[in-house]
């Protein structure tokens, strides 16, 4: 069976019979197997929590290269465990320090799954917050313990299920877990080429980020970020020719007026945002695009020669983006007498657009999840879903599915908490899932 054949398989599968959306009453109990699935996951929880502690206490901000290998390291030897096959990709080339790759072919014609995770934080070595705490009520904070060792454990817990259950063997999986998704690597088509190309060989790509912390949710569609600079210029003189034909506005005033323009005519527009986040402006400007700082020279009595403004847009979809970025431009371009405008766009992670597929497959997961016991899942609202790694083969593969590690609070802060006992509630949710895929093929 060709690969297009055995996804079209897959795909209607997933569409045939009513199972995916049969009321509660009328879903099938767990097999044999998928409860041994279960009991494996609980069996491995100790030490899965052990790993998620060695983990976290390995500071692996994304700029300690050491620390982010080291964290490849410990997983690595689990992997390899599992009998994958693993190699460290060098980040020498997009300045970072590197990721984990691994793989693990299955049968003939069997699914062919994703699984993304990340191995930094965006806590450095130089932050106040290092360890792994334990609190009462099964929680435990500690940096990185959602976002995202705990995720990495959940995908590893699942896996170690499968295996114990004998059903490992009935999937092709490949892993990719990178070193700087908190703080890419430039350039980024180099830093995700790996991803990309694990992304053209998949079926299905299933994302371990904790998503918006809720555990009733899973991720089905991200907004993706991207950035933009706009920097205006104007004719200097004295003040008090300000707004004649022959001077005109300065560059401050068209700076308010292309942004005024963004506001008035772009804002409200679903799953859309742009936000200036810095600005400059005066009689000489000088700015950092990189580090989004600077230093601006100017006088109340001097209209403003150089402005300049950096911020971030995040969008639903490759069509909302490209529409965004056209209107964008043709308002920047409506300049106002005496003064100049460029507008410039820089590349980032791409959105996660909602499809036919990502439902199909969170409905397979909710399914399972709630077969398991262990309750229905529905979609995140992606206005609470930030870019993620998964969104840059979510197009390039059938279904795609995120949110699926360890919940809690606090994340990208030293107030992150963990829920512990989400581990295995997710760990037996993708494991199940997982079964399920092959066996519906």
């Amino acid at each position: 069976m060709s690969r297009a054949d055995a996804r079209r398989r897959l795909a209607a599968a997933l569409l045939a019979g009513g199972s995916l959306t049969a009321p509660l009453g009328a879903q099938a109990s767990l097999s044999a197997v998928e409860r041994r699935l279960a009991g494996a996951v609980d069996a491995r929880q100790p030490a899965a929590l052990a790993l998620v502690e060695r983990l976290v206490n390995v500071n692996s901000g994304t700029l300690n290269f050491a620390g982010v290998q080291e964290v490849g390291r410990l997983l690595r030897a689990e992997l390899d465990a599992l009998g994958f096959r693993t190699r460290w990709v060098d980040g020498a080339p997009f300045g970072r320090a590197g990721h984990l790759v691994a793989e693990r072919m299955g049968r003939a014609g069997s699914p062919r799954v994703l699984l993304i995770g990340h191995l930094d934080t965006v806590f450095e070595k130089d932050s106040p917050f290092q360890r792994f705490t334990r609190l009462p009520g099964d929680k435990a904070s500690g940096p990185g313990a959602i976002d995202m060792k705990g995720g990495d454990v959940v995908m590893l817990l699942a896996l170690q299920a499968l295996r114990d259950a004998g059903l490992l063997d009935r999937l092709s999986f490949k892993v990719v877990l990178t070193g700087d998704e908190e703080d890419s690597g430039d350039p980024l088509a180099a830093a995700r080429a790996e991803l990309v190309a694990a992304g053209d060989w998949a079926d299905v790509a299933l994302g371990f980020e904790d998503g918006d912390g809720k555990i009733e949710h899973a991720v089905t569609a991200r907004r993706g970020s991207s950035g933009w600079l706009l920097r205006t210029t104007g004719k200097p003189a004295h003040s008090s020719l300000i707004f004649r034909d022959d001077f005109g506005y300065g560059a401050i005033y068209e700076l308010a007026r292309i942004l005024d323009g963004f506001r008035s005519e772009l804002a409200g527009e679903a799953y859309l945002t742009f936000n200036p986040g810095v600005v400059l402006g005066g009689t000489t400007v000088e700015f950092d695009p990189v580090q989004l700082r600077g230093t601006a020279f100017g006088k109340s009595n001097v209209i403003a020669g150089d402005a300049v403004v950096s911020g971030d847009l995040r969008t639903i979809s490759p069509e909302q983006l490209e529409r965004t970025h056209r209107r964008m431009r043709e308002i920047a371009v409506a300049n106002l007498p005496h003064t100049s405008a460029e507008l410039t766009f820089q590349e980032g992670y791409p959105p996660m657009a909602p499809t036919e597929g990502n439902q199909r497959l969170l409905a397979l997961a909710d399914r399972a999840s709630r077969d398991l016991g262990l309750g229905p899942v529905a979609a995140t609202d992606p206005n609470q879903a930030g870019a993620a790694d998964i969104s840059f083969v979510a197009s390039r593969v059938d279904m795609a599915l995120d949110g699926l590690g360890m919940k809690g609070t606090g994340g990208h802060t030293v107030e992150e908490t963990a829920d512990l006992a989400t581990l295995a509630i997710q760990a037996k949710r993708v494991a199940v899932l997982l079964h399920r895929l092959d066996a519906q093929r």
